[in-house]
């Protein structure tokens, strides 16, 4: 596998723009070494960053994002603390998602009755046209 990376090659990789890594660096989330003015990207780097990414998918929090990093960041020791805590993140997000299908679902049945409601009127309104 490759050792390093450009900003270019991990925004390809990801399907992010160079501007958002640059984002996720700004906040200390990444720490890519420099080389002049050219940023380079390490396998760790690499890892954090498809670890943010992960996060965001999720809905989380960058401080909770950095939370699992500083923990990723701790080694073996931080390993179980790291897989508690994403474990309880896992299951709030599951949580919060879940509520919002239930929502999802009766916002699309209020449609439908709506949109039934409306049809209805639409032809009893153009069949008292036809009739006058």
């Amino acid at each position: 596998m490759q050792e390093t990376f450009t900003i270019s090659e991990l925004g390809k990789e990801f399907g992010i723009t160079t501007r958002a890594i640059r984002f996720y660096e700004d906040k200390q989330l990444l720490n890519p070494d420099r080389e002049g003015k050219k940023r380079v990207f390490n396998r760790s780097d690499r890892i954090r960053l498809k670890l943010v990414l992960r996060g965001k998918r999720l809905g989380w929090p960058l401080e909770e994002i950095r939370t699992v990093l500083d923990m990723y960041d701790a080694g073996h020791q931080g390993e179980l603390q790291q897989l508690e805590y994403t474990c309880r993140k896992v299951e709030e997000s599951r949580t919060q998602l879940e509520q919002q299908k239930r929502d999802i679902e009766a916002s699309m049945q209020d449609l439908d009755t709506i949109e039934k409601r409306c049809l209805a009127r639409i032809s009893s309104i153009k069949g008292d046209e036809n009739v006058a």
